[in-house]
Formats: structure tokens, sequence, C-alpha cells
């Protein structure tokens, strides 16, 4: 006698062994062997998922192969590279000209593919086709024998309403329901009201979930029922639904049957299947756990009673609820093999498939050993489906191409699937199920990684570890009731993000081409702890002993600079974390009597994500790990904290806390216009965080003139008197422009040391003139307790007077630093070879050295070098010098304000703005009611900076606002407090997760940043982690090199090669010895010619671009009426907006722009009649 078996172990070869001790019975007059079958499926057809990748296909195929029959294939036009056509031996086309869906679905196709090939079986895998008598009378009627029962039976279990009836004739239990199919409201509700609510609407002719509705109220019912029947409708082609009592909580269990042509009819015990999501199976186990021996016997019992009385034939699965209190009801027949059937044949080592084809071929179970009594359970099993869902967005199927794929092995795992595979392409026209993951014995589930596509496998992993899982008591309701199931913890897949990002530069380009390629010089690591510094006074005696201790000192203290306001002056604030944090150790050990290092804040918060697409909050972290002895310093801009806009006052105050947790020691808190209320709200956040306090007098003009009384030292005096009032530790001059002459110098410090003997004061300039390290030294003589310096090979020019030059000149004298030269000169060798990495940035790009005429047109030393990169940019390299004389003129237009973040930025926009129209200072005042001033400007004359000393310039200001609002006071003051928990909420829900306190920060401080940095970094990964030169331009082509993910973990990478492509290309590498490739959009060719109209000159209602730049906002549209002032649009170009405002009154005529449109200077933007 054979008996159908899978051995222990391994896998079946032929799924046939020979019975010892029965003799062999005589083959039956109906056994005809099977030659060739055809399978009629690619995979399963679902209601809820058309069809999944090829997976029963070729689980059929490898029963066929076992047995030594010929298979056949069919597949649709969409379907030729798939893996089930290539697995058969043969395959044919069917449904030309169909969609991929109902070419599976083609009956006469199938059934002809079948005639002209000899084939003797159709076997119909899951899907519909297995569950539609009518093919399975077509099959019979061709002379084909399908693989599945009766077409009779397949018909009666088809419809729920003949099964129910059927399986009360045999004495098993119902669910209480309608005896008939109902088609109006008044019958589903005569119903619920006879048996009370809930109810359950099911589509009679179909299933999956879809028609399924549950009704807990009457008021709920006429809404779902309207739903239910127009999804049956759409499914099942017929709208009539079953009604039943529904059943709480109940677990849904299926018990396996297997029936052949002589009568007899086993079981394979039962599956667990209610672990569920929208009636849809999500895990399967078998045997279930915590059934009693007796339910599970009467459940078993009453499954093959069924099955005898409809004379069932091959496999089918009998389902049923079992309630709470142990009763159970009968819901439904599969007629034909579930997915899941896997997990059964691995406890009772029967090959379902092999039984199928073999009873098909006239076989009987005693004949091939399928006795009940010889049936076992041999262990537990559990299935989880992998899918290319995602579950953090409602399970949407995901598409693409399967990047990397590894999956897990080892003793009792089993895979069954087929597009799963390195290279696959997932197709939206079918089922997302990928592969599916059997376990069997005591081993977890295997481990799987799967890249290019989103997937479940998070979601199944808190599934298998929830401890209602583990104990056996997960019910129906399971899903709905843990939300915390959808708590996903995101794959890291650093890897391949990172070859995404290399192949998107390899391919596009650098943003910025990289003249010089230079390496950084390698710093030997100094071991052991570093050297006791100020911190350790700060973190001893709290801010006040801090401030005591800078008081007490002999000699010169020192602010370096190089790690924020240095390269933010030179190189466009892009140095990144990689390069600061391989030389901090080395300034840990050598300059620890240093009195600070200037590190964060500024430009530097924005910039890290917006361009550097690092965490400035990771920088802080990283950076007080390798430097804990030496006292951070942050430039705060008071009310704006470190952004250019005024913000609720809780935002300033949780931002001062949380830079505080993450490192930060003492705070330079400053104002664009001094404007005290906004200085004293940076005070006040500081200090109530328990950080050092560090007020800054923000100078311009030049206290040693006479004549410059605006800006006199008593305004100084008096600024300094408010703020040690308000409780500053320390006092800081804040130079921005290089304009504090030594002269100046020794008049405002001498001044300042007087009226506050025991207040320190801490001096910051620019070097722009030249005249730096002289200032400095003229202000430490005259009482400075630090001065900020930048290594030498980040000084001079716009930046910091040089450390070595301060350092030196002060060697052996009473200001003595205590710092040693030669480490000084050490330490600037490693930035001038890093300074290098950085040359596309350098602002020696644009210029060649400082200049005295900064005394004139007083620009900061950080916006000297944006400004040369922007006009540049607009085309005014060669005006330079006239935007330098614009500058000095659009601060007279203003007012004569202080120039520094963000006033500075209005001065400087306003400035090119008139190199560009060729405006001078006098036309700008006769034509200000009628010009489109740029955003910054209109802002400042508004009061959303604060208010100037002095006041605001008067015609001017009311000829730009015209009827535009105006803020009183206070900017910030009438913001009420962000709502950080709701902004969480809303984090949360929009990237899976919820935020850090820093991220929540990042996100109220720059929403639209921090959206994109947070994309960025998915898509791309930690970029961090790649050299500056491959960070920036990326590797060439055949280029070996490595990536240290973390400590002990390093990739190596090969750049291989791309291929050509029309809007996309295929990028190679080899990663750790393995071929990877990615698919890279071509951003260039995808980008539309486009040939833009110019205003003609002299058109009164031609409106031109006023400087080149990208539409942001378009505010009118054809047939809108203006009036002469009235916004049109607004631009964007280099930081700076411009609302570009209507010169005349009158009808809209045309509009020749759109949002995201590049303009030149002049190009038309509208006409107005």
């Amino acid at each position: 006698m054979f008996q159908l078996c899978r051995p222990r172990g391994g896998r079946a070869l032929l799924g046939l062994r020979l019975l010892r001790g029965a003799p062999r019975a005589a083959r039956p007059v109906s056994y005809r062997p099977l030659r060739k079958v055809l399978v009629a499926n690619r995979g399963e057809v679902s209601p809820m998922s058309p069809m999944s990748p090829g997976e029963i296909a070729i689980r059929v195929f490898r029963a066929c192969t076992e047995l030594g029959i010929r298979t056949v294939a069919v597949y649709s036009e969409q379907d030729t590279g798939q893996m089930h056509r290539q697995k058969a031996d043969e395959a044919y086309l069917v449904g030309r000209g169909l969609p991929p869906v109902q070419a599976y679905l083609h009956i006469p196709d199938i059934i002809r593919v079948a005639q002209e090939n000899e084939v003797d079986a159709i076997h119909p895998g899951y899907g519909f086709l297995s569950e539609r008598a009518d093919f399975a009378q077509a099959c019979l009627d061709a002379g084909v024998r399908f693989v599945g029962p009766r077409p009779e039976v397949v018909r009666k279990m088809g419809d729920k309403v003949e099964a129910r009836a059927i399986a009360i004739a045999a004495g098993v239990p119902v669910v209480p329901g309608t005896p008939s199919p109902v088609s109006a409201l008044a019958e589903a509700q005569e119903f619920a009201t006879r048996v009370g609510f809930p109810v359950i609407l099911k589509a009679a002719h179909g299933g999956g979930g879809r028609g399924m509705r549950v009704v807990r109220a009457p008021q709920e019912l006429e809404e779902n029922f309207s739903r239910a029947t127009s999804e049956a409708l759409a499914a099942f082609g017929n709208g009539d639904l079953f009604v039943e009592k529904f059943i709480e909580r109940p677990r849904h269990i299926e018990v396996q049957i297997l029936g052949d042509s002589h009568g007899n009819v086993v079981h394979l015990y039962e599956r667990d299947c209610s672990v569920q999501r929208r009636h849809q199976k999500v895990v399967e186990i078998a045997p279930a756990a915590r059934l009693p021996p007796e339910l599970r016997a009467r459940l078993a019992d009453d499954a093959v009673r069924l099955a005898r009385q409809v004379g069932y034939e091959n496999a089918g699965t009998v389902e049923f609820l079992v309630d709470q209190s142990g009763d159970y009801y009968f819901i439904e027949v599969n007629s034909r093999l579930q997915v899941e059937h896997t997990v059964t044949e691995e406890i009772t080592d029967v090959d379902l498939v092999h039984a199928q084809l073999q009873v098909t071929a006239g076989r009987s179970l005693p004949e091939l050993g399928l006795q009940q009594e010889r049936i076992r359970v041999n262990g537990c099993a559990i299935q989880c489906r992998v899918t290319t869902e995602d579950p953090a967005r409602g399970f949407q199927p995901d598409t693409g191409r399967i990047e990397v794929f590894r999956s897990g092995e080892g003793m009792g795992i089993r895979l069954d699937g087929a597009s799963a595979f390195q290279g696959a392409l997932i197709s939206p026209h079918y089922d997302s199920l990928l592969v599916k993951v059997v376990a069997h014995g005591p081993d977890q589930p295997a481990a799987f990684r799967i890249r290019g596509v989103k997937t479940n496998i998070p979601f199944l992993q808190n599934v298998l570890a929830h401890p209602q899982f583990l104990s056996g008591a997960a019910d129906t309701q399971f899903i709905d009731e843990n939300p915390e199931l959808f708590h996903l913890r995101p794959g890291q897949n650093r890897a391949q993000k990172l070859l995404h990002y290399l192949g998107h530069v390899m391919v596009n380009g650098p943003s910025t081409p990289l003249p010089v390629k230079a390496k950084a010089a390698l710093v030997e690591p100094t071991p052991g702890a570093p050297p006791a510094g100020l911190r350790a006074v700060l973190q001893r005696e709290g801010p006040g002993g801090f401030a005591r201790a800078l008081r007490g000192h002999r000699g010169l203290l020192l602010t370096d600079t190089t790690f924020r306001d240095a390269h933010q002056s030179l190189l466009a604030t892009r140095v990144r974390t990689r390069d600061l944090a391989r030389i901090a150790p080395f300034v840990s050990h050598a300059l620890s009597p240093l009195c600070s290092m200037e590190t964060w804040g500024g430009a530097t918060f924005d910039v890290a994500m917006r361009f550097l697409h690092e965490c400035p909050w990771e920088r802080l972290r990283e950076l007080r790990r390798l430097v804990p002895n030496i006292p951070f310093q942050m430039l705060l801009r008071g009310a704006n904290a470190v952004g250019y806009t005024n913000y609720p006052d809780n935002v300033v105050h949780r931002f001062c806390e949380v830079a505080v947790a993450n490192g930060m020691d003492i705070f330079r808190v400053f104002d664009a216009l001094n404007y005290v209320p906004n200085l004293l709200l940076g005070v006040e956040a500081a200090g109530s965080a328990g950080a050092v306090v560090e007020a800054a007098l923000s100078y311009t003009g030049d206290v040693a003139d006479p004549a410059r009384t605006k800006y006199s030292l008593e305004y100084y005096l008096g600024l300094a008197r408010e703020l040690v009032a308000a409780g500053t530790h320390v006092l800081c001059i804040k130079d921005m422009a290089g304009l504090l002459t030594p002269a100046a110098a020794r008049l405002l410090v001498g001044a300042l040391r007087e009226q506050h003997p025991e207040v320190p004061l801490h001096v910051h300039t620019h070097d722009t003139a030249g005249a730096g390290v002289a200032s400095m030294l003229a202000a430490a003589q005259a009482g400075a307790d630090v001065v900020d310096v930048a290594v030498d090979a980040m000084s001079g020019m716009t930046s910091q007077p040089s450390m070595g030059a301060v350092v030196a000149c002060a060697r052996g004298t009473p200001l003595d630093t205590g710092i040693d030269l030669q480490r000084v000169f050490e330490y600037s060798e490693y930035w001038e070879a890093a300074r290098g990495l950085y040359a596309a940035f350098d602002c020696t790009a644009t210029m060649k050295s400082g200049n005295a005429d900064v005394y004139e047109n007083e620009i900061p030393g950080g916006q000297y070098t944006n400004l040369h990169f922007q006009a540049h940019a607009m085309g005014l390299g060669h005006k330079f010098k006239e935007v330098k004389k614009a500058y000095t003129e659009a601060n007279k237009l203003l007012g004569d304000l202080i120039k520094v973040t963000p006033t500075s930025k209005v001065v400087g926009d306003l400035a090119q703005f008139m190199v560009q129209n060729g405006l001078s200072r006098e036309e700008v005042e006769a034509r200000a009611d009628e010009l489109s001033f740029p955003m910054s400007v209109v802002e400042f004359l508004q009061g959303h900076i604060g208010v100037p000393p002095g006041g605001f310039p008067e015609p001017f200001r009311s000829k730009v606002l015209k009827d535009l609002p105006r803020v009183e006071g206070r900017p910030g003051a009438s913001l009420p407090p962000l709502d950080f928990e709701a902004l969480g909420r809303e984090l949360g829900a929009r990237h899976g997760a919820p935020p850090s306190p820093e991220e929540l920060l990042s996100a109220a401080l720059y929403p639209k940043v921090y959206d994109e940095f947070h994309s960025f970094r998915s898509t791309f990964g930690p970029v961090a982690c790649l050299g500056t030169r491959l960070f920036l331009e990326g590797p060439a082509i055949a280029e070996e090199f490595e990536v240290e993910l973390e400590q002990g973990k390093t990739l190596h990478i090969k750049a291989l090669t791309h291929g050509p492509g029309a809007g996309q290309r295929e990028v190679f590498f080899e990663l750790n010895g393995q071929l990877r490739s990615i698919l890279v959009r071509e951003t260039q060719a995808l980008k539309e010619m486009h040939v833009h109209p110019k205003a003609e000159k002299g058109a009164k209602g031609q409106v031109g671009a006023p400087m080149p730049g990208e539409v942001v906002e378009v505010r009118v549209k054809e047939g809108t009426t203006v009036a002469k002032g009235d916004p049109l649009c607004v631009l964007s170009a280099m930081k700076m907006e411009t609302v570009v405002t209507a010169p005349v009154g009158g009808k809209v005529t045309k509009v020749h722009v759109r949002p995201g449109l590049s303009l030149e200077g002049e190009d038309l933007i509208a006409v107005i009649e």
C-alpha cells in the first residue's frame, strides 16, 4: 500500500512510501494516471487582491514533477517574465488583449489550451476558478479532469444558503440566519429585530470579506446594507446577502478534509485562522491552541459528516466559528485547496497536492495510506504571509522591483513563493503575496530582509511577539483591539539606501562641481581622558561660578569659532559633522585651556538639515561625546531662536531646555536690532534652562567717531545696563562686520569694564578688513576677558582673527593664553587639508582677499561671502562693487540698521534689488509706492523683526506698506503658545512613529525643511557615513571604497557602471562582494524645455520678473481685476523672496508663470490691460 508522505527534515522526492505489512490493494477500474496537468492560474485570485504572484502554480508544478507528471502553465501578456511560466514544462498565452486578471479567468481560452496540448487534468489553484462550478463543468465537458470536487458539489458549497441547508440536514450546528438570501432591506430588518443585534451581512455568492458588514445597532443597518449589496454586486455579479447573528469575539477554526471517488472521507485536523484583518487571514496555526480534546473531536466529526452528506471528493475546508463558551457554528465550505494548507502538511506529513492529484487519477484514500486512524498530529506549525503591503499606510500594496531578498533558513522552516527573489518586479495587477513562511516545531519564525518594496514583516513580527497571541488566546478581534501592533519598528536598510544616494549623484551629478580633490590629514587620537577644562568649573559651580572663574582668570581666554562661525563665513556653512568629529578629540586634548568652542546655532541648524542632510541635534551630541571638557557655546537669535522668524515664547524656552539636555553650555543671545524685549526673552529662556547667558551688544558704526551719533558709546552703555540688570552672566560685544577698530575697542571695552567691573566681557569680530588681531589685542588690554578666534587655516577674510597670531602675540605677556602654539599649527594643518574638500563652497572661489571698504559698507562677515555668491548666481558678479555701494545706500534707506541676521539680509536683498533694476536711492524713494520690493524688506517695515533704534524710516515705510498691516511691539508676544502635543501627534501620523523631543523642535522651527530632511533620510539613509568627496560628487566608475555604518560594521562598495536610459538609469554596484543594482531617475532628462517670453520695455501692462528666481506662488489668474500694488506672484532666489506687484490697475488678460517655474530677469509674468 502507498502512503502520501512528506519525509521529516527534507523535501519529498516522489511523495510515496510503501507501507509494510498490509498486502497491496488491487488498482481500481477507475484509475487513470495523469500524464500532463495544467494549472489554470498564476496564483491566488481573491476578491480583495486579484491574484498572487504564481505561488500556487509553482507549488502544484513541484508536486507534479515529484510524481512524474508533465506540467503546463498559462500566462497573460503582462506575465511573460514571471517565474511560474519558467518553472512549467510548457507555457501558453491566454486572454490575448485582455487585462491581466481577466486573462486568467477566461475559461474558453484555458480549455482551448488544454485540448490543443493533450492535457489530462486542470488544477485551478486557489483562485475563483477553483470555486466556479461552470469551470469545473467546462473541464468535464471538454474531456479534461478537474482537480477538485464534482461541479454539482462545487455549486452547492459555493452557495452559502444551500451549504447552510446541507449542514442543518447533516446535524451540524449553524449560526442563526436567514434561510435564504435577501435582497430587500425590509427582510434584513425583520430578521435583525427577531434575533437581536449585532448581525452580520455576507455576500451570498462569494467570500473573502467582500460584501461583509457587521451591524451593531438598528440605525446602522440601512447604510451597511446598501454598502454590502453594492460590494457583493461588484465582486460577484449578484448583490444578494445572507444575514446572520454576529458571534462576538469568536475563534475562526477550520478543518481540512479529503475525500475520494470511492466514498471515503478523512480529516487532517484543524487550523486556527483567528488572526485576521478585515476578514482576511494573516497568521494560521495548526493545530489550534487551547482547544479542548472533546471540542476538537466534535469539530472534526461534523466536518467529515458534512462532506459525506454531499459526497465530497478531493481537498476542501470546513470552516467554523467557536464562541467564548465553547459552542461552535458552521460558516461555510471552501471547495478547494487553501492558502494555509501548508501548516496541515507540516503537522500530518501528508502532501495535500499529491493527494489531490492521486485522487483525481482515481486512487482511493486507503490505497494512499490515508485512513483516519493512521493520520496523526506531529508538533505544531505556523504560517505567516509575507506581502508587499505597508501596514503604516493601511496595508496599501506597494509595487516596484525587489532589490535585495534574503530569506530565513534553518530547521523546520519552509518557504512557498514565486516572486520572492532579487530583481523580481512586483506588479500592481495581482495579490501582494511574496512568500509564505511556515515554521514547524519549537523554532521561532524565520528572519527576512526584503528591500525595494514595503512589506508587512514589521507588523507580523509584532503579532508573533504579542502576549495574547503567544498565550493562544487570539480571536478574530485580536488585530482590531490591539493598535500597538501598528507601532512598527522600521528596518534600517542602510546599505541599500546609501547605494541609492550614490547612484543618484553618479547619474544626476553633484549640486555644485568640486574642482579640488583633497583628503583631510589624519590626526592621530590621543589616548586617555582629556585634561580638565572650564566645563568642570561650570558643572561644579554653575553659571555664576563659571562667570566668576572667567573674571578671576589670569591671562587672555579664547573661544574657538572654527566649528561654527568660521566655516559659516568662509565655506557657506557646509562643513559636515564627519569632518568636525575627526578633529574634535584633538581639540579636547590639545586645546583644553579654551574658554569655549562655538559649535552650534546660527545658520548651522537649518543648513545641516537643508543641505548636509544631517540632524543638527546628532551633531551636538556627537561633538559633546568627543569633547567632554571644553564648554560649548552657541548663537541664539533672541526671540528667533535659531530661525529667521518669530516663534511663540514656549518654543524658544523649550528649545533652550532641549539644547542644554543635549550638551550645550553657553548661549550667546543677540537681537538683530538690539531690540530689548526680544533680547530679554532669549536671556530668560537660556537662564531658566540652567545655561550660561552671554547677552550680546550687536555692534555697528564707530564709537570712536564723534560724528557717528546714532550708535554712540552711551547707546551701548545704556543697553549693557539693561542686559546686566536682566541677569546676564557674561556681556558680549558682537561685531558682525569687523567694524571695531583698535581705538573703538579700547574705548568701548574700557567703558564697559569700568561700568561693570564684575561682569566678564567677551568680544567677537570678523577680520574682513584685516585688523582683527589688532582689535582683539586692544580689547584684551582694555579689560576683555575672552576674545573669539579661528584656527589659522580657517581664519582671516570674513572669518575671525587667527588663533595662532593671537596666541603668538600674547605669549610671554600678561595676556598669555596658555595654549601651546605648536598644537595650534597641528590643528591648522588638519583644516588646511579639510578645507580643500569644500573648495566648491569656499569664498576664495569668488573673492581673493578681505577689503577695508567694509568700514564704509558695513557688510557683516558671513553675509559678505554669501552676498558675493548671490551676486554671481544672479548674474551680478561683475557688478559686486556696485552691490557693495548699493548696500550702503540701502542701509540709509532703511534708517541705518544694525546689520546681522536677519536685518543684514533685509539690507542685502534691497541692495541686490536696486542693482538688478538699475535703481538709485533717490529713485527707490520716489517710486516706493509702485515697486515690487523683496518680501524681507516688506516684512521688516511691517514690524515682523522688531522696532529698530530710532524707529522706522518715514515716509518710506508708509509708501511701501500702503494698507498692509503693521505689527506693534514685540512680534512674538501676540503669538499663541505652540501645542507641542498636537504637533507630535501630527508628526507621528505623518511619519509613522512618534517624534523625539529634538525632532519635535526641528519641525516646530523649520516645518518644511524638517519634512524634506525626514523624507531624504527615509529615502537615502545615513549619508553622514559617507566621506565628504563621495557625499558631494559620488564615486568614480570602478572606484572601491569602504563605508563604516557603525563600529564593527563596514560596507565594502565598488561602483561598477551605469547604463544608458531616457529618464531612468540602472546603476550597478558590488556590495560586500555581491552584485546590486538600483534604478535612478535622471532628473535632467525629465526637465521640460521651456523658452519664456520677455516683457517688452516700455509696455506699461507687461509685468517682467524684477530678478532671476523661481516662482513660489501665483496669486492671480486670467480675468482677475487688480489695483496698482496688488500682489501678482512671489519669486524666490538665493533665500530672497520678492512679491511682484501690479505696476498699474486693470484686468489680468494673460498669466505666463506657474509655481516651480524658473525665470530670468525680465521674463514676462503677466499682462494687464
